[in-house]
């Protein structure tokens, strides 16, 4: 038992079932304990509003060797359920996660019990989940609906030919190579629209970063867990990346193109070729948006690349709070106060500014942070 968070008379019964998995993976609901979620390392009450039905395009986990942690609705306590007896048979029982399909926004972790961890967990947003009236249902909401991030538009049956017709047309230089093994092993989004000629389409440019993110997407230095993605081996040329971007630019609808993608470091660590090849793009091209994706920690690189033609630009953040930033991003060479520098002269120069707000259950819905 961990403790007591609950009372009798806050209408437990309706709260979802807790899932388990037995360990084959296969998963199933607690005939008994409900779900329950945490904010960092602490227990919450769940209610109504923090539960939506599992998008359809969501994922489900199950996590070796740590048991769930489930609610008892007779007396409003949280047990550790190690195992159960189904049919005269005891088994193991082993938490179970999911992770949203994009648009959605986790509030809760799951409840588990870590302790026999011997591993580290891949790198996937872990959300509570449960099931309860023949569906699943997780903690979490919808922070935005676009139709060019939704999993539904993006059938790979169409990727292969798309791939084959634009190599013909354009050639298949080191760049196109690149991101067709983005687009195929990685499952970029942002790779397969370059190839289906819409939309937003990537410019990866930087193998080198000047932060050690915990969460680093290309780059896992202590070999724990492979990176989700294969961080570019090579600089393009300034000729590549702007035959690329024009070609986009103007063929494809609502077209953007953006430095700075998660199978590389740093773009500002290349910004004189950044610069030098939005410049060229704008000569030859005033179609589309120039997007710069970036950790924002060299306000004087951005104003170098602002100048050049750039349109918009999204820097990144954990928190608002320096010592939580320091602890993820592991800057090099720079600070936080760096970041809010560049947040202040994108707005300045008129770049159309956004924050890519990473959301930590645990410090992110806590007082300070807000």
């Amino acid at each position: 038992m961990v403790r007591k968070i609950y009372h009798e008379n806050e209408g437990l019964k309706s709260l979802p079932y807790m899932l388990y998995a037995d360990s084959k993976g296969r998963i199933y609901d607690h005939p008994y304990f409900r779900m329950v979620g945490f904010s960092g390392s602490s227990p919450s009450v769940l209610k109504g509003e923090d539960l939506v039905p599992l998008p359809e395009f969501s994922k489900l986990f199950y996590i070796p060797d740590c048991p769930p942690i489930g609610l008892d609705p007779s007396t409003g306590e949280l047990e550790i359920v190690s195992e159960i007896e189904v049919d005269g048979v005891i088994s193991k029982c082993y938490a179970v996660a999911a992770f949203l399909e994009p648009g959605f926004v986790r509030t809760h972790l799951p409840a588990v019990d870590y302790s026999p961890k011997s591993y580290t967990l891949p790198m996937w947003a872990y959300t509570a989940v449960g099931f309860r009236k023949d569906e699943y249902w997780a903690t979490g909401f919808r922070i935005e609906y676009n139709h060019k991030w939704d999993p539904r538009n993006y059938d790979d049956r169409k990727l292969v030919p798309a791939i084959r017709k634009y190599k013909k047309e354009h050639g298949s230089g080191a760049l196109v190579r690149h991101l067709t093994n983005c687009a195929t092993k990685n499952h970029c989004f942002a790779a397969k629209n370059l190839f289906l000629e819409r939309w937003e389409a990537p410019l990866p440019v930087s193998r080198v970063c000047n932060a050690a993110c915990l969460g680093c997407l290309s780059l896992q230095q202590d070999g724990l867990f492979d990176a989700s993605h294969q961080r570019i081996s090579f600089t393009p040329s300034k000729e590549e990346i702007v035959a690329l971007a024009v070609e986009h630019l103007n063929t494809a609808p609502e077209a953007i193109v953006s430095f700075g993608q998660g199978c590389e470091g740093e773009p500002l660590t290349k910004y004189r070729l950044i610069a030098d090849s939005i410049k060229e793009m704008r000569r030859q091209t005033a179609a589309g948006t120039i997007n710069l994706n970036t950790n924002g920690s060299k306000p004087e690189y951005i104003r170098r690349i602002g100048k050049s033609g750039l349109d918009s630009i999204r820097i990144s953040l954990n928190s608002a709070q320096p010592e939580f930033y320091r602890a993820y991003y592991r800057p090099r060479g720079y600070d936080f106060k760096d970041v809010v520098a560049s947040i202040t002269l994108s707005e300045e120069m008129g770049l159309y500014t956004m924050v890519n707000y990473l959301v930590f259950p645990g410090i992110t819905d806590q007082e300070a942070e807000i």
